[in-house]
């Protein structure tokens, strides 16, 4: 009677254990499915919010690429902006959050990630650097709401915001309200300026740049790293989409696993636009150092208007 309970209790668990790996199988199978072979989302141009208006392409050719391009009108009066807020922690500029806790930290409309920053790693799912909280420092100029809070660097460049919307890229601007510092200006007098190796990369990507008139800003983020889905672009092949929207000049920010653009909705919902790629897992956001933000006012609703 004994040899039979524990016979059967031996059964009732190589069952459970057997169902575990058949569980998890299933569970790996369907995570490389996924990840192989999720379906492009479809083009889309809209207008977010006023002076503010949304492009997301999907190329096929040379490769699967989605490319984001968010188009800002800086002569709107609606339009305002917003850098990260230095907060400094254990010796460093500030703590780590993600594009889309910092949208909903500080009701930003729109949000993308900035600055290169240190320390970082990543060596899988759960071991990486920062976490979220954890303090971390900004590579290059940053400027909050006029405080500075971290200093230039040989090799990095910035986009400069004063009052009045006035944007510039490079040089000096001692009257800044928020500046986001990049490495490397790429597109240079509506041309491709020539850079590094590691600009030729397949990466994903993020940049702003301004058109002739400096009165429009673009934001472009690019997937990359999802196979079939979008595997990232090259800086020089970033600058031609940049050219083709009008962008004179190019900053070159924070890339990689950081590239994240976020939006809120009228009821204050953050949503993720783009598909960011932390620790290999699309749709999972990295916790970064600083993020540009911007204030936009809703579209007037056309069947209210008197």
């Amino acid at each position: 009677m004994k040899n039979l309970l524990q016979n059967r209790r031996w059964r009732v668990a190589l069952g459970a254990l057997a169902a575990l790996v058949t569980l998890t199988a299933i569970s790996i199978g369907g995570y490389f499915c996924w990840y192989f072979h999720r379906p492009a989302p479809d083009p889309i141009q809209t207008t977010l919010f006023r002076g503010i208006t949304y492009t997301r392409e999907n190329h096929r050719s040379p490769r699967p690429i989605v490319v984001h391009i968010v188009s800002i009108d800086l002569s709107d009066p609606g339009i305002r902006f917003l850098v990260t807020p230095g907060e400094p922690a254990e010796g460093r500029d500030l703590r780590a959050s993600t594009t889309s806790q910092f949208a909903n930290r500080f009701g930003v409309q729109l949000a993308i990630n900035a600055g290169f920053f240190h320390p970082w790693y990543s060596n899988g799912p759960l071991d990486f650097y920062p976490h979220v909280g954890d303090p971390v420092s900004v590579d290059g100029l940053s400027i909050s709401q006029g405080r500075k809070y971290s200093n230039e660097k040989s090799g990095f460049n910035t986009l400069f915001i004063s009052e009045g919307n006035r944007a510039t890229i490079g040089g000096d601007c001692a009257d800044a309200l928020h500046a986001v510092s990049g490495m490397g200006i790429f597109v240079r007098d509506g041309r491709y300026s020539g850079g590094p190796a590691s600009w030729e990369t397949r990466e994903p990507r993020t940049a702003v740049a301004l058109d002739a008139s400096g009165k429009r800003l673009l934001l472009v983020v690019v997937d990359g790293r999802q196979p079939n889905y979008s595997e990232g672009m090259t800086l020089p092949e970033l600058a031609n989409t940049i050219i083709a929207h009008g962008g004179r000049t190019a900053l070159n920010l924070d890339g990689g696993g950081s590239s994240t653009l976020v939006t809120r909705d009228n009821d204050g919902r953050a949503s993720v636009l783009n598909s960011p790629i932390h620790t290999r897992i699309p749709g999972r956001e990295r916790p970064i150092a600083n993020h540009l933000g911007i204030f936009a006012q809703a579209i007037p609703d056309a069947s209210q208007t008197p």
